[in-house]
């Protein structure tokens, strides 16, 4: 298994994406001294830019195609992984402790953002960086360098909740100095906790005392492209408030929280709408490809996004995710294999579920007359596919009548499809035989999200009347009928599926299930009789067999990982790492985790990630090539 502090070093390095020379494409000498850095301009900002490498990031571990080289959705009922390696497989089946757990690098790299964070509030310098005022986005430079900074501690620490529920709050001491701890001395981090219903309220805040100081959007995106704006702020708020709201942190459903929830996403919407250039759904006026369109076209054009990670010139992502037919000087990996659980879940064009009263489905013709997002998010059996130009184009064949029978996308040496389908989402129509690189960004906060949030904060604060707007905007983008006339929880179960729909494979899914706390009582056996795209821990496919003209489709379970393992409360949140609460043991445990010692052998690895953690921070930064963040030129 891979060291926790590789994996560091892998989020810095993935992709291997070209990148032009911007203000977040610079190369930090870890060597300088802290007086050095904050008293040279130009070094300053550089410092700030470096911090953006922390941010999540779900492109960068693509490039670790053994544990990591597939969509994190497949710790999720939307998808599973056919390469038995993958840390996700073993995620799902509770296959690892707090000493060994895979993703726990999560942790420093949360942790380590938010040192830089205060690293800079504490060193940065007025008289050095400047804060005169002037029009456009340079007026009071200092104040927004220091408001982007508390803005990105703040994501640091929502990050941090998300995956580990209760979290260090490291912000300002009783004095109002940024705290740095003293990483010579173990026990200075040895603190408690904060609860994550409490902590998410201080994101809140945070974002409430820094929204207002940075451009909602800045004037001149050309430079500024990939920066924390205000608008990334008013997201923030809003989407904290939404999992403060929700049952995991909210176990007694006061409808207060989700008023302030929807009161955020309200703001959003209300200041975006006040902007001359607002943010806006990428639409076209072409629901069979616009959805597709927004995560392959060049992110820097997209209006849609608030917040992206990094640009990375790649072809990774279309390599990891093309089904495996697909082969020339490049051939696809097809590791990531949509679920038929997430297939049932989109509707039919008419708003019908597929199992509803007057949906017209035909099992014998599965993808036919269906939401067209499915035909944009994945791959199935027939679908056309691959460059005309290059004489590549054909149908997707996953048929499997025998081993001398198959079809050429249905297994290879080094992927294939566990359940008939490959992920199409992110991925551009790339030659196989002449393969290029494409722009790809990680969409970190995109407006699709804040309507959504509205919609299911109204719904639980006052019932459907306001919600319905929110969610009919974004189902009116994919050319879908609009809700109406339903009840507060007929309206729930639909922007909950929505959510799944259209957030598909953007790292939502796995803390949606945990936010509505749907594992509650749930066992495999217990949810068979549900309608697939409900089951949770019955995870399902298709088998395609017959020949390519007149396929047959058979649905059951997946082939091989066919299920989900969730220990209650354990799997609500990943362990604290166990080496962590040893030297810190005021953090504790999260329920579940054996907080005994780990192996002899892990107890080595830890340490020496430790050091090198160590090593790296005393430093102030990694010293290695950032992970780039490209601008539109």
């Amino acid at each position: 298994m891979k060291r926790i502090s590789t994996y560091i070093v892998t989020l810095v390095l993935a992709l291997a994406g070209s990148s032009c020379s911007d203000y977040l494409d610079k190369e930090y000498d870890a060597s300088l001294s802290e007086k050095k850095v904050f008293n040279n301009q130009n070094l300053t900002r550089e410092f700030l830019a470096n911090i953006y490498t922390n941010l999540p990031d779900g492109l960068a571990p693509l490039s670790d195609d053994q544990f990591t080289g597939a969509s994190r959705d497949c710790m999720t009922d939307n998808a599973v992984t056919c390469w038995g390696l993958h840390y996700y497989t073993k995620i799902g089946s509770d296959g690892y402790t707090a000493g060994d757990h895979p993703l726990l690098g999560f942790w420093n790299t949360d942790l380590y953002g938010i040192r830089k964070c205060n690293m800079f509030l504490k060193n940065a310098k007025a008289s050095v960086v400047g804060n005169t005022e002037k029009d456009g986005d340079d007026n009071r430079l200092y104040d927004r360098y220091c408001a982007e900074a508390r803005l990105l501690r703040a994501i640091f620490h929502f990050d941090l909740i998300c995956w580990f529920g209760a979290a260090p709050v490291i912000a300002e001491d009783e004095s109002g100095e940024p705290i740095i701890f003293d990483l010579s001395d173990p026990s200075a981090m040895n603190m408690f906790r904060t609860p994550a219903a409490e902590a998410l309220e201080w994101v809140a805040d945070q974002c409430d005392q820094i929204k207002n100081q940075l451009p909602f959007r800045y004037s001149d995106e050309a430079s500024n492209w990939g920066r924390v704006n205000g608008a990334a702020a008013y997201a923030l708020k809003a989407r904290a408030l939404l999992y403060r709201a929700s049952k995991l942190n909210n176990p007694d459903g006061n409808t207060a929280y989700w008023a302030n929830a929807a009161q955020a996403a309200a703001d959003f919407i209300t200041q975006n709408n006040k902007q001359s250039y607002p943010y806006r759904l990428y639409n076209t006026g072409n629901p069979e490809n616009d959805y597709y369109e927004c995560f392959t076209t060049n992110p820097v054009y997209n209006n849609e996004i608030i917040l992206a990670r990094s640009v990375w010139n790649t072809n990774q992502v279309e390599k990891v995710f093309l089904p495996v037919g697909f082969t020339g000087s490049f051939s696809g990996n097809g590791r990531t294999n949509p679920t038929q659980n997430l297939v049932d879940a989109y509707e039919m064009s008419n708003g019908k579920r597929i199992d509803e009263n007057g949906s017209t489905y035909d099992a014998a013709n599965p993808y036919k007359d269906r939401d067209p997002r499915l035909a944009q998010t994945i791959f199935y059996q027939g679908m056309m596919w691959g460059r005309a130009d290059k004489e590549e184009r054909r149908a997707i064949d996953v048929r499997y009548n025998s081993d001398a029978d198959k079809g050429v996308d249905y297994t290879s040496a080094m992927g294939g499809t566990y359940t008939g389908y490959y992920l199409k989402k992110f991925v551009n129509n790339i030659s196989c035989k002449e393969p290029a690189t494409y722009p790809h960004a990680w969409m970190i906060f995109r407006y699709g999200e804040i309507l959504l949030n509205a919609a299911e904060a109204y719904n639980e604060a006052e019932g459907p009347a306001k919600a319905y707007s929110y969610i009919n905007e974004v189902r009116a983008r994919a050319g879908m009928p609009a809700y109406a006339d339903m009840s507060q929880s007929e309206l729930r179960e639909r922007i909950r599926n929505e959510r799944r729909i259209e957030l598909a494979f953007e790292d939502h899914r796995f803390f949606d299930v945990r936010r509505w706390k749907l594992y509650d009582n749930v066992t495999s056996t217990g949810e068979t009789g549900k309608p697939r795209y409900n089951q949770l821990l019955n995870l399902y496919g298709v088998k395609v067999t017959g020949n390519a003209d007149t396929p047959s489709y058979t649905f059951g379970l997946a082939e091989t990982v066919n299920s989900r393992t969730f220990v209650n409360p354990k799997s609500y949140y990943f362990p604290i790492p166990a080496n962590e609460v040893k030297r810190a043991p005021n953090l504790g445990q999260n329920p579940g985790w054996d907080t005994g010692s780990a192996s002899n052998e892990q107890s080595k690895k830890e340490r020496l990630r430790y050091e090198i953690l160590k090593d790296h921070l005393s430093s102030t930064l990694l010293h290695a090539r950032s992970g780039s963040v490209q601008r539109r030129r």
